[in-house]
């Protein structure tokens, strides 16, 4: 390696600390928050870390937003938010896999249910995560660690995980029936949730790679997300 690429390889690791610093701190800022302040931060910091990138030489195509890539990246979008509708439709529709549907955090009115899944996700949630995770650090971990780049990018995905997965066996009367609310427990929930988001991190980072558009692992973002709210509140207001 010369020392030209050496200069560059640390430049390039001194932004990605300064990313995963703001979103740390982005992430501390939107738990002990309202829920509705992730639509000012949400898109907020996502523009930052898109000027962030840019500044520091990606290209659009390097974040997976360049235009050439939109038409293939709506298109996956469109196919997958279908299929997991489908595959949705189907388990709330069967017997065995309803309740794991009834997650007590969707028992809300339909209108909740309709602005959380169609305005708080997509802008809150998926339009910061895939700009962040599959968009800049994925960029900028592919410069520096090439095939890598999915691996480390989805592992701090899974970090960022942690906060939201503290009250995780609160949020659900029937895990939290299960595994009590003993700090062990709690650890295993958080484990597992930190495990979870970091292999969907890397099935986003594929879709990403595979369209070369943010589009496509949007999709099955908001898909898995905002479809499972809406499913969730339909069954429990049918139930009441």
């Amino acid at each position: 390696m010369s020392e030209k690429q050496k200069v560059n390889k640390r430049g390039t690791l001194s932004v990605i600390m300064a990313v995963i610093a703001l979103l740390a701190g982005t992430n501390v800022l939107m738990y002990f928050s309202s829920e509705y302040v992730s639509l000012v931060v949400g898109p907020l910091v996502a523009s930052v870390l898109l000027m962030v990138a840019r500044r520091a030489g990606l290209s659009w195509d390097d974040l997976g937003m360049t235009r050439r890539a939109w038409r293939k990246g709506a298109l996956y979008a469109s196919i997958i938010v279908a299929l997991v509708a489908l595959v949705y439709v189907l388990g709330a529709a069967l017997p065995v896999t309803r309740s794991a549907f009834l997650d007590v955090r969707y028992h809300m009115g339909i209108s909740s249910a309709l602005i959380t899944a169609l305005v708080l996700i997509p802008l809150g949630t998926v339009l910061l995560e895939e700009i962040a995770f599959r968009g800049v650090l994925f960029g900028l971990f592919r410069r520096i660690h090439g095939r890598w780049a999915a691996v480390l990018s989805s592992g701090v995905f899974g970090v960022w995980h942690i906060l939201p997965s503290l009250g995780l066996t609160k949020a659900n009367s029937a895990v939290g029936a299960t595994l009590g609310s003993g700090g062990g427990p709690q650890l295993v929930a958080i484990m597992g949730a930190v495990v979870f988001t970091i292999i969907a991190g890397l099935l986003f980072c594929e879709l990403r790679r595979r369209s070369g558009s943010l589009l496509a692992a949007a999709g099955l973002h908001w898909a898995t997300n905002g479809l499972g709210v809406l499913v969730g509140a339909l069954l429990w207001s049918w139930s009441s």
